[in-house]
């Protein structure tokens, strides 16, 4: 039996990070982390440790491994091409949110205290927040990325089930992007 470290059990981030957000929107923040980390691994480390062994996400996903359907994903989800489209899509999503944030620190927009389920269903989540408890901004980014974190998860629990667990993997903007920087580093050691 493989023995089991410390990063094992980093899926049970995951849930504490959802749960926290759930009751409290303001510790949507935490999620930068995930955000943070995997690029600074890959810029310094030069490798993929965040996705291969540090990811609570993909780990969760391999979790629920049961629920899924075990069938080989179409080959078009890791293809080059539908990486960078979803990477692209998915930054078009994270400045829209950064966007709305700044509307709201310069005072040109109120707070809109919803979640966005896939970008586009608004689900009110007034209740995890207390207006006035932090500047509007601050809850804004809040209310943004973890609509951003949920709805990545969400897919990410579709495909899973659809196809193979940790499906999402193949086209994680976050993997994406540290791929790009475990390439670029390996070009600059030659």
């Amino acid at each position: 039996m493989k023995k089991k470290h410390w990063y094992d059990y980093l899926w049970i981030w995951t849930i504490i990070y959802f749960a926290l957000g759930f009751f409290n929107i303001l510790f949507a923040w935490l999620g930068m982390i995930d955000f943070i980390l995997p690029l600074l691994i890959a810029l310094f480390g030069g490798n993929k440790a965040f996705c291969n062994r540090y990811c609570g996400r993909g780990q969760l996903l391999a979790k629920f491994g049961k629920c899924s359907r075990n069938v080989k994903a179409p080959g078009f989800l890791a293809s080059k091409w539908f990486r960078y489209g979803f990477l692209v899509f998915f930054l078009s999503m994270f400045g829209s949110m950064i966007f709305q944030t700044y509307l709201v620190a310069a005072g040109a927009r109120d707070l809109g205290e919803a979640i966005k389920l896939l970008w586009m269903f608004r689900v009110p989540w007034d209740w995890a927040y207390t207006a006035g408890t932090v500047s509007d901004w601050i809850a804004q980014f809040s209310f943004g990325f973890y609509s951003l974190m949920l709805t990545s998860t969400i897919i990410g629990l579709v495909v899973n089930v659809l196809w193979k667990p940790r499906t999402w993997c193949s086209f994680c903007p976050m993997g994406t992007m540290t791929q790009m920087i475990c390439k670029i580093k390996a070009k600059e050691k030659l």
